[in-house]
């Protein structure tokens, strides 16, 4: 039975950083089983799972939200959200841990299980009661439509009760499925943590090494896979699941909880690095296999396709770096600055934007920018409807392939000394864009390391004629040589020069001595006003609340439920040859199925072209060009902005009309 399920970080070696899971302790077998999300969990796509009985919780005094799980001669590390939650789960898996430490009784109770009925029908069920989940999202979906465009007030009341008792019922459909997956991965789990039973081997049976997981599920694998499990591609490579499961089980199943702890995938293990662990599973060894092993490493990435590398960005690309990473903080929630906003807006929409950023408590190092290179992407957002049934394209913005009620961006490697960042934003139905560049300058702290984060935005408003300068806030990343983690700091300024509007924030570093983390405080003053009309504090990634000069309180902004917007990039095969993923699929790729080698090896050729390049320019006395991106003054200005496209239109128009 799941006794408490929920978000928590952990760290892994081979990426040398916290990354974000989803667990589920299970008090009956006694695991604390891990996915890699919420959703991966409903699909039973189970990463690892930790053995908790005769575990020893471990906690460290100096930071508030970490916590260790020792056990198999293997110690494990985690990092929730706050004290609060920390103290939770370690209450909850010292039950766990206690209860199965004094009781020996709980593999009797799971020799005693019956099935009554097939695995396939209960799969058969689990996909009906998943098609019937869908069909009334559709209807709840209808029925906001059919509520909008309600004239009656009467009408209008009576169809939002009915969607907030359709809500009721879709949620605890959501929970009933939820659980249904949990006992079905409890009793048979894809990943092979218990044994239901034994059978003698055959030849088509798959032994599971640890050099198949550095490796991509070829196309044949794969159908055979989906046909005979009937799971998708993804769940596929990572689960292995036996391809020849047998169609019924036995009624009497032998449940085992595994003699030790284990991980589904290499670059998943977050246990200690200087642990060695050899896995048994049904008399079969699993051996954890080094990163640097040399397994196929010349042919590491020609057996892919287009497909294959785009899949490579579809989970958890958090992981990856480079200029698209540094573009996704200002962008991404650009498209919540509606039309009429004041300054008010603008730093609810700047203070909200970090926390979009962030993707795991610890920075990872990105990929090094080429000069030159470009990425960009575009996001639909949500319930803003196009203009006709046929959606126009802006062949002339930045990402020629999107509308107008899309939000596009552009970033480009404009200098490699210093390495300059310049990116360009906009949804041209709104009226709104976004020009900005930055580089930094970084210094060692003693065990810390701090990042000068040096440049400016400038959000230009349209349709009100305003515009507003921020600039960015400083990075540090703190206890390098323990387990780091990583906060903001310094002042920042945002000021809109044709109203006279203006903000000072303060992002505050954690107190030596004790205080909290990533606390901000914001004051906004009015056109020659030396007070303050409203104070903002809280938490950059969590909760802020604001204090108008009236005294009137209200929170600022929840972190916590602002929904994220997945961004589309165009397919691999489609784009140009300086354009970020396509410059860095090799290196990718290879650190994706963890050849460390192979990705020295395609980074290395990178960055020699880059130095052959500089110094035929250099011998030649060439200057280099920049392809979207020009320096005017102290800033970097997008050449094709949308500002600068409405003036030529209107010039045109203008020249148009005197003749």
């Amino acid at each position: 039975m799941a006794i408490m399920e929920g978000p928590l970080s952990k760290w892994t070696n081979v990426m040398k950083g916290w990354q974000y899971r989803w667990f589920v302790l299970d008090d009956n077998a006694g695991l604390l089983s891990y996915y890699t999300s919420k959703e991966k969990m409903v699909r039973g796509a189970r990463r690892g799972c930790v053995r908790l009985k005769g575990a020893i919780i471990g906690i460290d005094d100096e930071d508030d939200s970490t916590f260790t799980i020792t056990v198999d001669d293997k110690t494990f590390h985690f990092q929730a959200r706050d004290t609060e939650e920390r103290d939770k789960w370690i209450h909850a898996l010292e039950d766990t841990i206690l209860r199965h430490t004094h009781s020996y009784s709980l593999q009797t109770k799971w020799n005693d299980l019956c099935v009554s009925s097939s695995l396939l029908d209960f799969d058969k069920k689990l996909t009906e009661a998943d098609a019937y989940l869908q069909m009334l999202i559709d209807q709840i979906a209808n029925l906001d439509v059919s509520i909008n465009n309600c004239a009656s007030d009467a009408d209008k009341c009576l169809l939002s009760s009915i969607r907030d008792n359709a809500n009721g019922v879709l949620e605890a459909v959501k929970h009933s499925i939820v659980l249904l997956q949990i006992a079905k991965n409890t009793t048979h789990p894809v990943n092979g943590v218990y044994t239901a039973y034994s059978r003698p081997p055959k030849s088509s049976d798959s032994t599971i090494h640890s050099n198949q997981e550095n490796q991509l599920t070829d196309k044949h694998h794969i159908k055979a896979i989906e046909h005979n499990a009937n799971i998708n591609v993804d769940c596929a490579v990572e689960c292995r699941e036996d391809i020849n499961m047998e169609k019924e089980l036995p009624s009497n199943l032998n449940l085992v909880v595994p003699e030790t702890s284990y991980s589904s995938s290499d670059d998943e293990d977050f246990f200690d690095a200087n642990d060695e662990t050899v896995i048994s599973l049904q008399n079969t060894s699993v051996e954890i296999a080094a990163a640097e092993e040399p397994v196929h490493r010349h042919s590491v990435t020609q057996r892919l396709t287009a497909s294959d590398y785009d899949a490579l960005y579809e989970d958890e690309e958090e992981e990856l770096g480079s200029l698209e990473g540094q573009g996704s903080v200002i962008s991404h929630l650009l498209s919540q600055v509606k039309i009429g906003m004041d300054l008010t807006k603008v730093i609810r929409w700047y203070l909200s934007a970090f926390h979009a950023g962030r993707k795991s408590s610890v920075a990872k190092k990105p990929y090094n920018p080429i000069l030159g290179e470009i990425f960009r992407c575009f996001w639909h957002i949500p319930n803003v409807r196009e203009d006709d049934d046929t959606p126009q394209k802006v062949s002339e913005g930045p990402v020629p392939w999107a509308t107008r009620d899309h939000l596009t961006f552009i970033a480009e490697q404009v200098s490699h000394h210093p390495p300059i960042s310049a990116f360009y934003a906009e949804h041209v139905n709104k009226g709104i864009s976004c020009s900005a560049h930055i580089w930094t300058k970084s210094k060692f702290l003693g065990l810390s390391i701090g990042v000068q984060n040096i440049g400016q935005a400038i959000i230009n408003v349209l349709k009100h004629n305003e515009e507003y300068i921020l600039t960015f806030p400083n990075g540090y990343g703190r206890s390098i040589l323990r387990v780091p983690w990583i906060e903001l700091g310094g002042s920042v300024t945002v000021n809109c020069p044709q109203t006279g509007y203006h903000a000072n924030v303060e992002f505050h570093t954690r107190p030596i001595y004790g205080g909290k983390k990533h606390r901000i405080t914001a004051e906004l003053y009015a056109p020659g006003e030396k007070k303050s009309f409203l104070t903002v504090t809280g938490e950059w990634n969590g909760i802020m609340e604001a204090k108008w000069s009236t005294g009137e309180t209200e929170v600022f902004v929840d972190t916590r439920t602002i929904p994220i917007i997945k961004k589309r990039v165009k397919p691999l095969v489609e784009q140009e040859e300086y354009e970020s993923r396509k410059l860095w699929k090799d290196v990718t790729t290879a650190l994706r199925l963890r050849n460390v080698e192979a990705a020295t090896e395609a980074k290395f050729m990178l960055e020699q072209k880059q130095r052959e390049e500089a110094k035929h320019r250099l011998e030649n006395k060439l200057k280099w060009e920049t392809r979207a991106f020009h320096e005017i003054g102290e800033n970097w200005m997008y050449d094709k902005s949308l500002q600068i496209r409405l003036q030529e239109k209107e010039n045109i128009e203008q020249s148009s009309s005197d003749h």
